[in-house]
């Protein structure tokens, strides 16, 4: 995959080795926003608040002690985050719409989001209460290390040779910024809606259906920034439906357990993660990628 010479995001919140500062405080807006946040997404405004405090009092800064790999990891991200949003902002004025992209936190360990705290094992995701991406960049490397996702399958420009292949890491990142666009098209909240009056079940069937049109999402933004940069080579398909393999509910679930439960899936099977990334490449269409009109997922 080349990803090198284009242009960087500056939608970037680098928060590892001290890339954050606090001062204290909670504003008048801090106290909105909880309030918005509690009875839009069900968040306790006492979690909110604490959240926020930190949030509005964080100034972010470059790492204080940032290694070549660091700055390298950070360049790739801030490249395939701004490749994100050189495709999805044409495609909503198609629409009529104006595209707001989200901002994409790196840290090490340990994270505060709006939707909560995480660590790096809960992998990377999408909180749309603060509309961010959050990533640890380690979680590459266990990708690889410890989920058995294929390196390269071609020539990399990325220097480190211990991670996934440099395609499948970029189908994470495209994969959770279609997690954003769900949000600004409001799927993601009337999915919640539907959650909370469906039994188990239903609820996870839906939150399949969710994760399916994001990858669906991911597939339609590679083929659309590959007619704009011709950033993909032979192989780099390959790799994404490598790692689309990996993480399907029926995969992971015989690895760790001998056996899968179908009803407690909520991202989908190897099988339909595969084909929906698949399928957006294929088409390059929004309309392809819903979900849940589909009688067969």
């Amino acid at each position: 995959m080349q990803w090198r010479g284009r242009r960087q995001s500056n939608n970037i919140e680098d928060r590892r080795s001290g890339g954050v500062k606090k001062v204290g405080g909670v504003s008048i807006f801090g106290l909105i926003i909880a309030i918005i946040l509690w009875q839009v997404f069900g968040i306790s405004p006492e979690t909110t608040l604490g959240v926020a405090q930190q949030i509005q009092g964080q100034t972010t800064t470059a790492p204080t002690h940032e290694t070549a790999d660091m700055a390298e990891s950070r360049a790739f991200v801030a490249t395939i985050l701004a490749d994100t949003e050189d495709v999805w902002t044409p495609i909503f004025a198609q629409a009529g719409h104006h595209y707001q992209p989200p901002s994409l936190v790196l840290f090490s360990g340990a994270v505060q989001s709006a939707c909560g705290s995480a660590t790096s094992a809960s992998g990377p995701f999408y909180c749309p209460a603060d509309q961010k991406v959050y990533l640890d960049t380690q979680f590459f490397r266990d990708m690889r290390t410890q989920m058995g996702i294929t390196g390269e399958k071609n020539h990399t420009e990325l220097t480190r040779q211990d991670q996934a292949a440099d395609f499948a890491q970029a189908y994470v990142i495209a994969h959770e910024v279609g997690h954003h666009v769900q949000t600004l098209l409001g799927i993601s909240q009337q999915v919640r809606q539907a959650q909370i009056k469906a039994n188990q079940t239903v609820a996870n069937n839906l939150s399949v259906r969710l994760e399916l049109q994001a990858d669906c999402f991911a597939g339609l933004w590679a083929r659309h920034n590959h007619e704009r940069t011709q950033f993909l080579q032979q192989g780099d398909i390959e790799e994404a439906l490598d790692a689309a393999e990996k993480i399907g509910d029926d995969y992971l679930q015989h690895k760790a357990h001998g056996h899968a439960v179908p009803d407690s899936f909520t991202h989908g099977t190897s099988t339909q993660r595969k084909n929906w990334f698949y399928k957006g490449f294929e088409t390059g269409d929004v309309h392809q990628c819903d979900t849940f009109s589909a009688d067969q997922i």
